[in-house]
């Protein structure tokens, strides 16, 4: 896992308390003690998605292949896919790689700084994300030279 930032730990720490109507009653005996855990987690990650969202409005999260992901509300471009086609525009334009990827993808420059923003702020989890899609294309990069 990757290393947080202090400003990933302090968004991570927020503390959040809610009283949810029970499903039942427990008359029937079944009191449905793995679904409460599972039902925390569902609430813990929609209570930070929702805060994350506040905090960048136009960031929505979506279900994909692997985990939930932040992306773009306009559009089905996740934050990911923007970074990194930012960190490969920096080596054509190191001075505006955001007009670089306007350019090449027709994107609206506000939306591009959005999904920069966002990443500034959640580097780690975005680079995590990024990562196995590197190596991916390392690896059949490879598989082509050999």
């Amino acid at each position: 896992m990757h290393d947080m930032t202090q400003q990933e730990r302090s968004r991570r720490s927020r503390s959040f308390a809610a009283r949810l109507s029970s499903r039942g009653d427990g008359a029937d005996g079944d009191s449905w003690p793995s679904d409460w855990a599972v039902e925390d987690r569902i609430a813990e990650r929609l209570t930070d998605e929702g805060f994350r969202a506040e905090e960048f409005p136009g960031i929505v999260f979506r279900t994909g292949p692997t985990e939930r992901r932040g992306g773009l509300a306009a559009g089905a471009r996740c934050v990911w896919e923007i970074v990194r086609a930012l960190k490969g525009a920096v080596a054509q334009s190191p001075a505006n790689p955001i007009e670089v990827i306007a350019e090449a993808t027709g994107l609206p420059r506000n939306r591009l700084e959005l999904a920069a923003s966002y990443y500034a702020a959640y580097p780690g989890e975005i680079d995590d994300r990024i990562r196995p899609d590197e190596e991916a294309a390392e690896r059949a990069g490879s598989g082509r030279s050999g």
